[in-house]
Formats: C-alpha cells, sequence, structure tokens
C-alpha cells in the first residue's frame, strides 16, 4: 500500500498544481456577481466544438486552445454608441470589435454586459455565440432589444 502511494504521489502533486487559465482580472459592474455565477454554472460543456477548461479564478469560464474566454458583469465596451450595430444570434444581440487576436462580442441591451472572446482560429466566430446564447438569454434576461425606440 504505501508503494502505491509513492508512486501516486508525483501525479496528485502535479494535479494539485495546475491553476488553470489565468484570465486578467477585469471592473465588474457592482450587484452582478450572484448572476454571472449562475450563467457560469450553466454554460454548455463544449463551445464552438471546443471543451471547456480549467480558468484559474472564477471571473470567467472558457473553451479550447487558443482559449475563447466568456465574461460576465463587465462595464460598457467604450465604444458602444448607440448608433452602434448590433448582431443578432440565436436570440441575444451582440456588439463586435475586432481584436487583434480575433472578436470581441458583448451583449446590448440586458440587465449585464457579458463579453465573448472569440479567437481567429475560430470561424464562423458566430458558432461560440449560438452555443452560449441559450444560458446567456436565461441568466441575463433582454431589458431593451437592439432597434427598439425609447
Amino acid at each position: 500500500m504505501r508503494r502505491l502511494l509513492l508512486a501516486a504521489l508525483p501525479l496528485l502533486l502535479v494535479a494539485g498544481c495546475s491553476r488553470g487559465l489565468d484570465v486578467d482580472a477585469y471592473p465588474t459592474e457592482p450587484g452582478t456577481r450572484v448572476d454571472c455565477k449562475a450563467l457560469f454554472a450553466d454554460t454548455p460543456r463544449e463551445v464552438a466544438g471546443e471543451d471547456s477548461i480549467l480558468v484559474a479564478d472564477d471571473n470567467a469560464i472558457a473553451w479550447g486552445s487558443p482559449p475563447i474566454i466568456l465574461r460576465c458583469g463587465m462595464e460598457q465596451p467604450a465604444t458602444l454608441t448607440a448608433t452602434s450595430q448590433c448582431f443578432l444570434v440565436d436570440g441575444v444581440d451582440w456588439f463586435a470589435e475586432t481584436t487583434a487576436d480575433g472578436y470581441l462580442f458583448t451583449t446590448i441591451g440586458r440587465r449585464h454586459y457579458v463579453s465573448v472572446e472569440v479567437p481567429k482560429e475560430y470561424d464562423p466566430a458566430a458558432d461560440a455565440l449560438a452555443d452560449l446564447a441559450d444560458a446567456v438569454q436565461k441568466h441575463d434576461p433582454s431589458v431593451k432589444p437592439c432597434g427598439e425606440s425609447g
């Protein structure tokens, strides 16, 4: 028995040291933590054909390599204006920005801002948004859909 434990010790040490993906901390809006935790818990195990991966902190969730990263409770994007174009994907309105590595999508017209970073390796990028639509709709209700005036 002792020999078995000693043989397994290196595996336990390696597993214990695996922290997961480090996702940069980001400013969040007050009062979003409970809704965001529920959203994180209800997302699918697979997004855009990629399995979920461990994230070091509880500030985001991710899938694949390079990682597709979902953040919740974000501040409004600085470039989002009343005249910004929005894209509807499976019942969720998104604001899209091109980044050096791909795309950054942020929900529009919902109680909280949710962002999804999709690396350029995933084409079409909207597949990730379609996979996440049900969870976003369930945990971050629409308040004002795109194109709705007033």
